[in-house]
C-alpha cells in the first residue's frame, strides 16, 4: 500500500515487440516541444498556492545497460499512455474541464498582467497537480479565485466551449468532495469520484458484491478493482477497464508499450509476469490479475521494476476500486543491501510483536525490501508521489507468497534537500527535541518507512472465515491498515534490536527522534494542511491523528505526553519514552485484533473518537504560527524526460536524461502527447 503510500507490481518479458521504425517515430513524438534544463540544476522548480514543485535525479542511470535503459523508457511510456485514466476516475468532468482550461491558456492573447489572469493560471496549475478539480489531499473541490464572468470572457475570446454542469460545477457547491468518508452519510452517493454512477448508493454496492463468490474462498478475487459500477435502466452493471471496454483506447496504448518492454525484459520471470499483466489489460479478468501478482511477487531478480495498473483503493469511499498509477524504478544497490537486513529478520519482528498469538503469522514468507530510485511516475502517483510502497494488497497473496516493499530513495532525498528547519524550531518543545531531529530525524524517517512497509503491512493474519477488510471495516479499512503499519514501525523504532542488526548506532536517540516527530506531526503540524473548521478526511492524516491522540489520552494518568502552554503557544513533550513504547504496543495489539476479527464497531469508535474531529482552538493557533513560513505544505514533482537517440534504421542507440524547465511545460506536453481518451467515457 502506498504511503500516500503505495504499491508495486511487475515485471517484464519474452514477447517480441513492434517494428523498429515505429520506435523511432513514437520516440520523437512523445518528447517533442519539451524545453529542458541540465540535470544537475536545483531541486526546486516553482511554487503556487499550497504547492511546491520539485525535480528529482535518477542516480545510477549511467550504470544500466542500453537494454535496461530501453526497458525503463518503454515502461515509462506505458505509464504515461494511461495518464488520462486517473483524470476521468477522479471526476466525470475532469477531462472536459482540463481540455477547456488548457485551450484557454495556450490560445488567449489578451491582457495577461491582470490579477484575474494570474488567478486563472494558478487555478490551472492546481488542477494539473491534483489530476482534477478536487484537492489531491483534502479531497475538497478547488475554488477558483476568479468569477464565472471572467471565465466566460476567456472562453469567448479563445472560442473554447465549456458549458452545462461541467462549467457550473467550478463555481457551485455540487460535488464538493471527491471522497466523502464522513460518518452518517451515504459515502458513495456523496463522493464525486467517478468510480460509481451518480445515482449509486452504499446499499447498492453492498448488495451487488454480496452476490460475488470467488471460485476459491481462500483466495478471494478483488471484485470491483478494475471497473466502474453504474446503473443502466435501473440495473447495476460493471463497466470493466480493458481493451475494448472502459478506457480501452488508453489501455491499448499501455499494452503497446508494455509489449515493447517485454521484448527487452531482464529475465524470464520478469517476462512471464509482464505477459500476465498484458493479458489482464486485454481481458480485465481478475483471476489473471491474481496470477500476475503471484508471478510478480516472486520475480525479485533484475535491476529494473515497475508498478502499473489499477491498484490502491484510497479514492474509493468503500475500498473496492483501484486508481490507475505507475512507478518505474531502478535499484539503489548500496542502500538495498543495507536495508535487506530488515526483511531478512521479518520472522523475528513478527514473533516478538505484541500481537495476540492467534493473530501472528507462523511463517512470514517472501518479504523483499529494496531502496530504489524512481525513473518515472504517472497516474495517481504523479505529481504527488508516495515515498514507500508495499504490494500486492491481497492478504492471501501476502500470506502465501509474500510481498515486495520499496523505499523511493531519490524522492526522499529530493524532499530532504528542499526543506528548511523553521517549522521544526517553531513547533518543537525544546532544544533537545530540535537536536535529536536534526541529527537522527532523517534516519528515523527512513527506518519508519522501511518498518511500515516491510514488517507492518506484511504482519498479522485474519481469523479463519473473516472477510477482506474492505468488506468488514468498510470506509475505515484504509486508515486502520495504515495506522496498524505505522504502529508496527513505531513499536520497533524504540528497540535495541535495530542497533543489534547494525541499522543504527544509537537506537535510543533514533527512537526518541521518531517518537517526537510522530507526536508533533500527529497532534499539531499536520493541521497546517487543513482549512480551519475542517474535519480530518484523508486516510493517512486520520491514522496519524488517531494513533497520536489515543496514546496521549491513555498516557495522561502517568503524564507520558505532556501538553505545555508557553507564551500562548502549545507544545507536546514526551516525558516517558518507554511507557509510550508500551502504549504503541497496546494500540498495535488492538488494531490487529480489529482487523483480524473484522470488528466494525471498534474501528468506527477508534477512528471517529480520535481521528476525525480537530481541536479548533489549537488548529487556529497552529495556522497562525505557520503563517511565518512561506514554504507550501505540499510538494510534488516534475518527471525527468527520457530522450532516445536513434540511428537510420530506427534503432535506439542511447537514451539521455533531461529535466523539464517548468511544471507548465511538462503538463502541456503530457496533454499533447498522451491524449488517449475522449472527454466523456
Amino acid at each position: 500500500m502506498n504511503l500516500k503510500s503505495l504499491f508495486k507490481i511487475c515485471l517484464f518479458a519474452l514477447l517480441i515487440v513492434a517494428c523498429k521504425n515505429d520506435v523511432k517515430e513514437e520516440s520523437t513524438e512523445v518528447v517533442k516541444d519539451v524545453e529542458t534544463v541540465e540535470a544537475d540544476l536545483d531541486v526546486n522548480v516553482e511554487e503556487f498556492a499550497d504547492i511546491k514543485i520539485l525535480r528529482y535525479q535518477i542516480p545510477g542511470w549511467e550504470n544500466l545497460s542500453l537494454k535496461e535503459q530501453k526497458l525503463v523508457y518503454y515502461l515509462t511510456q506505458a505509464g504515461l499512455a494511461g495518464r488520462d485514466i486517473i483524470w476521468d476516475q477522479n471526476y466525470r468532468y475532469n477531462l472536459k474541464i482540463r481540455h477547456a482550461l488548457e485551450n484557454v491558456y495556450t490560445t488567449f492573447d489578451g491582457d495577461k498582467t491582470t490579477e484575474n489572469w494570474s488567478n486563472f493560471e494558478s487555478y490551472l496549475k492546481r488542477v494539473w497537480f491534483s489530476n482534477g478539480i478536487h484537492h489531491h489531499y483534502s479531497n475538497a473541490k478547488l475554488k477558483p479565485d476568479f468569477d464565472k464572468d471572467y471565465l466566460n470572457e476567456l472562453l469567448t475570446a479563445t472560442n473554447t466551449t465549456l458549458e452545462g454542469e461541467a462549467f457550473d460545477v467550478l463555481f457551485n457547491d455540487k460535488d464538493a468532495k471527491k471522497v466523502n468518508q464522513a460518518k452518517g452519510v451515504d459515502n458513495v452517493l456523496e463522493s464525486a469520484v467517478n468510480f460509481y454512477g451518480p445515482d449509486v448508493t452504499n446499499e447498492d454496492v453492498a448488495t451487488f458484491y454480496k452476490t460475488k463468490v470467488s471460485p476459491d474462498p481462500k483466495k478471494p478475487l478483488s471484485y470491483g478493482l478494475n471497473s466502474q459500477l453504474v446503473k443502466e435502466d435501473g440495473v447495476l452493471v460493471e463497466r470493466v477497464y480493458k481493451s475494448g471496454g472502459l478506457y480501452g483506447s488508453a489501455i491499448d496504448e499501455i499494452v503497446k508499450w508494455l509489449e515493447k518492454a517485454q521484448g527487452v525484459a531482464e529475465n524470464e520471470a520478469q517476462g512471464n509476469a509482464l505477459g500476465l499483466l498484458i493479458k489482464y489489460y486485454k481481458t480485465g479478468d481478475l483471476q489473471t490479475w491474481d496470477d500476475y501478482n503471484v508471478a510478480w511477487t516472486a520475480a525479485t531478480d533484475g535491476n529494473v521494476d515497475y508498478i502499473n495498473s489499477f491498484i490502491e483503493v484510497y479514492n474509493d469511499p468503500l475500498g473496492y476500486r483501484g486508481s490507475y498509477e505507475t512507478v518505474v524504478q531502478i535499484n539503489d544497490f548500496d542502500m538495498s543491501k543495507k536495508m535487506a537486513v530488515v526483511s531478512g529478520n521479518a520472522q523475528w519482528f513478527e514473533d516478538n510483536s505484541p500481537l495476540m498469538d492467534e493473530h501472528k503469522k507462523k511463517n512470514v514468507v517472501g518479504v523483499t525490501y529494496k531502496v530504489v530510485n524512481v525513473a518515472g511516475e504517472a497516474g495517481d502517483s504523479s505529481p504527488s508521489t508516495p515515498i514507500g510502497v508495499n504490494l500486492p494488497n491481497a492478504n492471501w497473496i501476502r500470506a502465501a507468497v509474500g510481498s515486495k516493499s520499496v523505499s523511493l530513495g531519490n524522492i526522499i532525498n529530493a524532499y530532504n534537500n528542499a526543506g528548511g528547519t523553521g517549522r521544526l524550531e517553531e513547533f518543537a518543545n525544546d532544544e533537545e527535541e530540535i537536536l535529536l531531529e536534526e541529527e537522527y530525524g532523517q534516519l528515523a524517517d527512513k527506518l519508519h518507512t522501511a518498518l511500515h512497509e516491510v514488517i507492518g503491512h506484511a504482519s498479522g493474519q485474519l481469523n479463519p472465515g473473516v472477510g477482506e477488510t474492505k468488506e468488514t471495516l468498510k470506509n475505515y479499512a484504509s486508515t486502520l491498515e495504515e495506522g496498524r503499519a505505522d504502529l508496527v514501525g513505531l513499536y520497533y523504532l524504540y528497540d535495541s534490536k535495530l542497533q543489534e542488526l547494525g541499522l543504527v548506532e544509537d537506537w535510543e536517540k533514533v527512537g526518541k527522534a521518531a517518537y517526537d516527530g510522530y507526536i508533533r506531526n500527529g497532534l499539531m503540524t499536520q493541521l497546517i494542511r487543513l482549512n480551519l473548521g475542517d474535519d480530518v478526511e484523508e486516510a493517512h492524516m486520520r491514522n496519524r491523528q488517531w494513533v497520536s491522540a489515543w496514546v496521549f489520552e491513555k498516557g495522561k494518568a502517568d503524564n507520558v505526553i505532556e501538553k505545555i502552554t508557553r507564551d500562548g503557544k502549545t507544545y507536546y513533550n514526551i516525558n516517558d519514552y518507554k511507557k509510550l513504547h508500551e502504549l504503541f504496543g497496546q494500540l498495535l495489539r488492538e488494531t490487529q485484533r480489529i482487523k483480524s476479527e473484522g470488528d466494525f464497531a471498534a474501528v468506527e469508535a477508534l477512528v471517529e473518537g480520535y481521528g476525525v474531529k480537530v481541536d479548533q482552538a489549537l488548529h487556529a493557533e497552529v495556522l497562525e504560527r505557520n503563517k511565518q513560513f512561506p514554504s507550501p505544505p505540499y510538494s510534488g514533482f516534475v518527471n525527468p524526460v527520457l530522450v532516445p537517440d536513434t540511428n537510420d534504421a530506427g534503432e535506439i542507440t542511447a537514451i539521455k536524461v533531461t529535466q523539464p524547465k517548468t511544471f507548465t511545460e511538462q503538463m502541456l506536453n503530457y496533454s499533447k502527447a498522451y491524449n488517449n481518451l475522449p472527454d466523456v467515457n
